[in-house]
């Protein structure tokens, strides 16, 4: 079983992310979704940057942070889409970290990532929030770092692919990314 912080995406705290917290439940993990927005969410990309831009990024990271706390500190940090920005930032905090879930998005290894640590990474392609340099520059930063990364692109599909309420939602690809998510907790 592992313990997991799962952040949402610039829409908000949505069922999308309580689906996918019942779902890892469900596989017997235990699963916190921090709502980041007190609240809020987003229908739009630009609504959901004028809703972190009104909440402010330092009060996304300090909720973020505060669900945190009393959690193992091997405890897995998952992002969805702007959610893997929370984990970027909160990474560095938790070099203890069982593992790392990007989903729709990437980041930047932190200074501190230690090696074997299992990072999987989960985007449409193309997709412009997962460019092809940027996961070059992940992989390669891996590499040289000893990091256990996956990176699984879906072509074809949206960003959103995986949020069925969405217009981008693909069942299949999102049904492969939640069984593959699974057995990296495993």
């Amino acid at each position: 079983m592992a313990h997991i912080a799962l952040f949402h995406s610039v829409l908000g705290l949505r069922p999308a992310e309580l689906l996918a917290a019942e779902r890892l439940r469900r596989a017997g993990h235990e699963v916190v979704t921090p709502d980041l927005f007190g609240g809020e969410t987003a229908v739009t990309l630009d609504q959901g940057f004028q809703l972190v831009d009104r909440v402010g990024w330092a009060a996304v990271v300090k909720r973020a942070r505060q669900a945190l706390r009393g959690m193992p500190d091997a405890t897995v940090l998952a992002g969805v889409s702007m959610g893997v920005g929370v984990v970027a930032h909160l990474w560095p905090e938790r070099p203890a970290a069982a593992r790392v879930l990007l989903l729709h998005a990437t980041a930047d290894l932190p200074a501190s990532v230690r090696p074997g640590l299992r990072v999987q990474l989960h985007a449409a392609e193309p997709d412009e929030f997962t460019p092809p340099e940027r996961v070059a520059a992940l992989c390669q930063a891996a590499r040289e770092r000893s990091v256990d990364l996956e990176v699984f692109r879906y072509p074809g599909v949206g960003h959103f692919y995986t949020d069925r309420d969405l217009p981008d939602h693909d069942p299949a690809a999102a049904e492969l990314t939640w069984r593959r998510v699974l057995d990296f907790l495993d």
